[in-house]
């Protein structure tokens, strides 16, 4: 052991965080020991706070401190552009490109029989009550193109399908700057079947 004990232990909390590895892990532990007792008490109080506070918003599944998202609670966007997520973080990651003036519902998972999770098991009930209650809906679904991601997207376009409802997906295909050469085999045929006009 290289570390204290007790700093070996807040090192190992922040290894819990997603992509935080070792290293990072290390820097983010020695950064705090350089804080004032007064802002880690701070620090301490925002974590418990924002724990105890957010809460999922009643009508799309997102993260919020009130029952309604700010979202869902603003009057200029449109109602009847729906995009659909698997969590809140693809919500943040959306809102971020500042183009999208829809509203959004989060699933909070993708079916995956082998895992045991079923539509019963994430937020669909509640995208079909959403939708019946307007009319000219369009659903975008923004899932990942995995099988659980696929999977999804044929079950919501099934229970969709006989309502009139459009329903359309992200384009997958190339990334800016990708080399041809290093693309997997389903990305490539991804790209050749969403090609657009130039």
């Amino acid at each position: 052991m290289v570390y204290p004990e007790v700093l070996e232990s807040v090192i190992e909390y922040f290894k819990k965080f997603p992509g935080v590895g070792d290293k990072t892990a290390e820097r983010m532990a020695l950064s705090v020991l350089e804080l004032t007792e007064e802002e880690i008490s701070q620090f301490s109080e925002i974590l418990v706070k924002s724990k105890k506070d957010l809460q999922i918003c009643e009508i799309c599944g997102h993260l919020t401190d009130k029952e309604i998202c700010h979202i869902c609670d603003d009057e200029t966007r449109d109602p009847k552009t729906i995009c659909v997520v698997e969590d809140y973080k693809s919500v943040f990651v959306f809102e971020k490109t500042g183009n999208f003036n829809g509203k959004y519902h989060v699933l909070g998972g993708l079916i995956s029989p082998v895992d045991r999770i079923f539509p019963e098991d994430i937020n669909i009930s509640s995208l079909v009550s959403r939708c019946e209650n307007l009319e000219n809906v369009e659903l975008i679904v923004a899932l990942k193109p995995t099988i659980e991601g696929e999977t999804t997207t044929l079950y919501l376009k099934k229970i969709f399908e006989d309502k009139n409802i459009s329903i359309s997906r992200l384009s997958y295909g190339i990334p800016m700057g990708a080399e041809i050469d290093y693309l997997d085999s389903i990305t490539l045929d991804r790209a050749l079947q969403d090609r657009k006009q130039i």
